[in-house]
Parts: C-alpha cells; sequence; structure tokens
C-alpha cells in the first residue's frame, strides 16, 4: 500500500497543503504525476489515484479551498495566481519537471502554467477545461452562467447548483430553448431547498468567474516545450465543458483525446457522479507513456 505523506508550503497569502503519494524522488526515473482541480480539492482523487501506483501521486488543495487556508484577503480564483502557487509547489518537490493531470479549472490553471512556466510541465493532459470564449455561443454561455449565479444569489445552493447541473448538461449550444426552460426544482437533483443562507460557494458564486473568463495565450503554448494532450469525454456528448474542450483543442490545433466516462470520469461512485476511475487511469497512463 502506497503511503500518503502530507505537508504544508507557506507562500505568500496562503499556506498550501499537499498530499504525496509515493518516493521523491520517484522510483524509476518516472516525473512525479501532479492531480489537480478546481475547484475541487485533493480528495476528488482519492477514487483515482489509487490505480496510479506506478507513479509518486501529487495532489494538492487550491487556495483558499479545503486545507489550504488563504490570508491573502481576497476570494476570488484565478488562473493566474492559482499557477503561480503550483510553480512555486513544483519547486518544493525539488523533482521537476512533472506530469500534469487538470480536471476542469483545475486544466485551466494547467495551461496558465505551461504558458508562463513550460519548463516545469513534461506532458499536461487537460481534461475538459471551462473556456468559455473558445465557444461560438460565448455570449449565450456567459448568459447561462448568469443564470446560475442569480439561482444561486436568489435562493441558496440548493438552487443555484440545480441550475448549474441543467447548464452543464445541456447538449449542444445554449439556444432559445434553453433558456425558456423553467427553473429546475433542486429536489429533482437531489439538492436541498432550504436557503442556508451562504453566497461564498467557490462554483456558484462569481469567485471562480475568471477560470471560465480566461483567454489562452496560444502563441506561448504551441511555442512551450510541453507536451500538451486537451481531453474530453467519451460521455460527454455536446455538454459544455466538453465543447470547451474541442474547441480548446482546435485552437491548439490538435484532435481531442477521449477518455472514458464523462466531466467527472475519474470521480468514484461514493461522490455521487461516479465514472470509470480504474479505466480512466488506464488511459491517463497510455497516454503520459506515449509522449
Amino acid at each position: 500500500m502506497t503511503t500518503t505523506q502530507t505537508h504544508t508550503l507557506a507562500l505568500p497569502g496562503v499556506d498550501l497543503v499537499y498530499d504525496v503519494r509515493g518516493p521523491l524522488p520517484p522510483a524509476g526515473g518516472q516525473p512525479p504525476l501532479l492531480l489537480i482541480g478546481q475547484p475541487m480539492t485533493a480528495e476528488g482523487f482519492n477514487a483515482l489515484a489509487p490505480h496510479l501506483t506506478d507513479r509518486t501521486v501529487v495532489t494538492y488543495d487550491p487556495r483558499g479551498l479545503g486545507r489550504s487556508t488563504r490570508s491573502d484577503g481576497r476570494t476570488d480564483n484565478t488562473p493566474q495566481q492559482q499557477a503561480a502557487d503550483l510553480h512555486q509547489l513544483i519547486e518544493a518537490l525539488g523533482a521537476g519537471p512533472v506530469d500534469l493531470f487538470g480536471s476542469s479549472g483545475g486544466a485551466v490553471t494547467a495551461l496558465e502554467l505551461v504558458a508562463t512556466h513550460p519548463g516545469d510541465v513534461v506532458t499536461l493532459v487537460a481534461h475538459e477545461p471551462p473556456i468559455n470564449g473558445v465557444l461560438p455561443d460565448a455570449a449565450n454561455g456567459e448568459r447561462a452562467r448568469a443564470g446560475f449565479h442569480e439561482a444561486y444569489q436568489a435562493k441558496g445552493f440548493g438552487a443555484g447548483m440545480a441550475a448549474f447541473i441543467a447548464m452543464t448538461s445541456w447538449q449542444g449550444e445554449f439556444t432559445d430553448a434553453y433558456f425558456a426552460q423553467p427553473t429546475p426544482d433542486p429536489a429533482m437533483f437531489g439538492m436541498p431547498t432550504e436557503d442556508d443562507g451562504r453566497r461564498d460557494d467557490p462554483l456558484l458564486s462569481k469567485n471562480s468567474w475568471p477560470i471560465s473568463d480566461y483567454r489562452p495565450d496560444v502563441e506561448l503554448l504551441t511555442k512551450a516545450s510541453t507536451r500538451i494532450v486537451i481531453a474530453v469525454g467519451e460521455e460527454s456528448g455536446q455538454t459544455y465543458a466538453a465543447r470547451t474542450g474541442v474547441a480548446t483543442a482546435t485552437l491548439l490545433g490538435q484532435q481531442p483525446t477521449l477518455f472514458p466516462s464523462h466531466h467527472g470520469g475519474f470521480l468514484g461512485a461514493e461522490s455521487g457522479y461516479g465514472g470509470k476511475p480504474e479505466e480512466f487511469a488506464a488511459k491517463l497512463r497510455e497516454v503520459l507513456a506515449t509522449g
């Protein structure tokens, strides 16, 4: 059984908590494998990491999330700040450059890291980065995002999350038919119907809007020494994050690589959005090995 060691890296404005599964430096000469998400914390990879025991795996809680307590007085989650944190983390590991798997907002952070510090990463697998501006219907994407935010502000977490699920499960462009739908009932998605009064959820507030507002620097990314693989779920269809993934791949002059399951394909059954973590790990291992 692989031992997990937890560490804290003191950075300006945050105590960044990260977990290392396996030895540093890694055995066999392979680089460490970082698994990152946003606004997901390290625990989101608890189902995937056990299927990657041939690698030293590093996960972390991004600034201000989970165990990584911030003291910079800010609440926004920007790819630029998080990429700067990751750069410091990779330096602290003392075993870089690394391989990097980024999920959702973590994929956006990873793209910014490669653009600004390409020497940090050997291979990046960016899985369904939700970059709104790459879509042909970007204006309606912003309108749909505003819709779940407004539901959250009006009625709380359950209403906001129900609207978020409706947005992210919609197939295809956001047409008049999407906006004509009735407001989804939180109970239909197993969400609470009562308002707890909080409005600081990192997903439903505006705190993470800088992620979906991110504009990738195509010139820097295509010139980078890092091998970049844009991935989408084979079951994702034409959902929002799959479409942004495909469009990002096109922007970088490549075809997206299909991974098992959907946007949360690496999650276990206990998450409620269970995917196929064992198959996902096998695909990730295969992609990293072909670099």
